[in-house]
């Protein structure tokens, strides 16, 4: 698998505070990466140094096989919070400014304000946009030298939900379309849609990484489904054994997270002997909410 962007033991240090503490992360070619952390966690200024805003004070960054420097970081297109438009300018004129300065002949200022759903803003200045627009329009001027990959801090902090969709529908084309995409975001339902591999970072160390089917896997607890719902009597005689740890009962479908050295067969006679009928019984899977709660609950 090619990497696309490699961190190998990289620390950070400002105002005297350690931000980094010797991150390790790979973003393979074609991810679509998310980067989860409470706020303070380290997710801006990992971006930064990725993007040679801030130099690392140890370690080593890589783009695209090679040690981070002007060339490789030309294939690197970004959006950072603030957007970084002028206001006074039309849609247009932005993103022909900033063409001249990237040098990026013939710029393709129709077809990307068409990418993000802004032809018909082309004329209009950017002070009047909304919050949702500028953000699409900053995404257009990151397109503007096609670059191989994306980087985007908090792409959707501010935006309403239509607006969150909209960004949404953009990464998802754009990952289609080969890119390769590294996100910062507080939002986990929105990673657990859009990401096939993820990291969290706490206290400036990474404390997770992985594929995310990969890491929801290793869930807490088993499911039991049911041949038909059990008879409440039942169910409170679960819930009363410790041993079993039933947490949810809906129709036909049971929770269990059991004590240590409680498994599968230990499980099957316990409902068994409740007189209760075995369709399926299989690990849970963890949700990306879980995930974080459980490592920033081990780090506090």
């Amino acid at each position: 698998m090619d990497v696309a962007i490699a961190l190998r033991g990289v620390r950070k240090a400002l105002g005297g505070r350690e931000i980094l503490r010797g991150i390790t992360l790979e973003v393979h070619r074609g991810d679509v990466f998310g980067y989860l952390g409470p706020n303070g966690a380290g997710k801006t200024t990992t971006i930064r140094v990725i993007l040679g805003l801030l130099s690392p004070d140890s370690g080593e960054v890589s783009i695209l096989g090679k040690r981070a420097g002007p060339g490789p970081r030309s294939r690197v297109g970004f959006v950072l919070e603030s957007d970084g438009l002028f206001d006074g300018l039309t849609a247009a004129e932005n993103l022909l400014l900033f063409a001249r300065l990237y040098g990026v002949r013939g710029p393709r200022i129709d077809e990307l304000l068409e990418l993000v759903g802004l032809p018909g803003e082309r004329h209009e200045r950017v002070g009047k946009l909304s919050r949702g627009m500028r953000q699409r329009l900053a995404l257009a001027r990151a397109l503007l030298h096609d670059p191989e990959i994306l980087v985007l801090d908090e792409p959707t902090v501010g935006l309403d939900p239509s607006g969150q969709m909209e960004l949404r529908g953009l990464v998802r084309e754009l990952a289609a379309a080969g890119k390769t995409i590294f996100f910062s975001s507080h939002n986990l339902d929105e990673v657990e849609r859009l990401c096939n591999r993820i990291a969290l970072i706490h206290r400036g160390e990474i404390r997770l990484q992985g594929e995310v089917e990969a890491l929801r896997a290793g869930g807490r607890g088993y499911v039991v489904e049911l041949s038909a719902e059990p008879p409440p009597a039942a169910v409170e005689e679960l819930r009363a054994d410790g041993r079993l740890g039933l947490t949810e009962a809906h129709g036909r479908r049971l929770v269990l997270d059991p004590a240590d050295g409680v498994g599968i067969p230990e499980l099957a006679q316990a409902l068994q002997a409740r007189g209760l009928e075995i369709e399926a019984i299989y690990r849970r899977r963890a949700s990306l909410e879980e995930l974080y709660r459980r490592i920033l609950a081990e780090g506090t």
